[in-house]
């Protein structure tokens, strides 16, 4: 049993703290809000995000972060990831000296281009060791029911990823082990912006060969790019790769293949960011910082591309799609 502060209470940080407390550990639920956290501590849901979920009544939520923290061992970064260097900064006073600081989220920062171990790193000045990432195929609607789901713990300490592994096993939610953190997290922050792909395509009412085409070439695009970061191609063909790649493309609870999906039906930005109701599809921000990085490293990602121009540069997506299929052909 671990002391578990799980900093950010949105769909996929309030599943996880949910999951958590269901092992047996002691759980603390930060959100920034006072009322969400008197909601939470007197109703036990989270109308917000999974309203329909009743949360186990051994979830404390608080709006102090240092409250949160206090005693913590286990430290989940369950913010939007361009949020997550602000909050580190502000967080880090009171972060225990020798917590494992996991991260959750999925994106690389813009400007920086550094994925968000190398931002907790960054600004926390933690021994990479401490630093873990937790990723794969798990859509926070289906955890929090407790449907059966894999995931992976990904830490270059073997032994606080096993630690974690066992902080986090339940019935079913079950972590698998990786000391390959760039591979996650490439996998992690790439598949969004693929699921935008799938999500026009299904707006514009085309079928399973398209969708299948995205999902394959897609994760053509994020094996070059992990690879040439130093990830290995094993992590990209597992969980943390094709199983993330495969839920977030397929499943209409998505968000990204939903936003896409608005943009696909000849929705604006605006139109497809209103209809979200002020949640995250992380993709949006991630092709950006993506691509900037992938052009850093000389690596080609045009489906990525195409997503980028979708999202900031004013193309339609049947503009993105022909642009696709009128590229010069080649070997696979």
């Amino acid at each position: 049993m671990v002391e578990a502060a799980v900093m950010g209470a949105g769909a996929w940080g309030t599943a996880l703290a949910k999951v958590l407390a269901d092992a047996g550990n002691t759980v603390t639920l930060w959100t920034r809000r006072a009322e969400l956290a008197d909601e939470i501590n007197e109703t036990h849901r989270n109308c917000n995000y999974l309203g329909d979920v009743e949360l186990p009544e051994s979830i404390r939520a608080t709006s102090d972060a240092a409250a949160a923290l206090d005693g913590a061992c286990t430290v989940l970064l369950a913010v939007p990831s361009q949020k997550l260097r602000g909050n580190l900064e502000q967080w880090r006073p009171d972060i225990g000296p020798d917590a494992t600081l996991v991260s959750v989220a999925k994106g690389i920062e813009l400007n920086t281009l550094m994925r968000m171990s190398q931002v907790i790193i960054q600004v926390t000045g933690a021994d990479p060791a401490r630093v873990a990432v937790v990723t794969g195929p798990n859509l926070a609607s289906e955890v929090a029911v407790r449907q059966p789901a894999a995931t992976v713990v990904a830490c270059s300490d073997s032994g606080r990823a096993v630690a974690l592994q066992r902080a986090f096993s339940t019935p079913y939610f079950r972590p698998y082990t990786n000391a390959d953190v760039i591979g996650a997290e490439v996998g992690g922050a790439c598949k969004n912006v693929i699921a935008l792909a799938c999500g026009m395509a299904v707006g514009m009412g085309l079928g399973e060969n398209t969708r299948a085409a995205i999902i394959t070439r897609g994760l053509a695009e994020i094996m070059r790019l992990g690879i040439a970061l130093g990830a290995k191609g094993a992590t990209l063909a597992g969980l943390a790769g094709v199983g993330d790649l495969v839920a977030t493309c397929t499943s209409a609870h998505s968000r990204n293949r939903s936003f896409g999906e608005r943009l696909g039906l000849g929705g604006t930005m605006d139109s497809a960011m209103a209809a979200a109701s002020g949640h995250v599809a992380e993709g949006v921000t991630s092709c950006q910082s993506v691509l900037a990085l992938a052009n850093s490293y000389d690596v080609e990602m045009p489906l990525t591309e195409a997503v980028y121009r979708v999202c900031h540069k004013g193309s339609s997506a049947i503009e993105a799609m022909a642009s696709l299929l009128g590229r010069s052909t080649k070997p696979e």
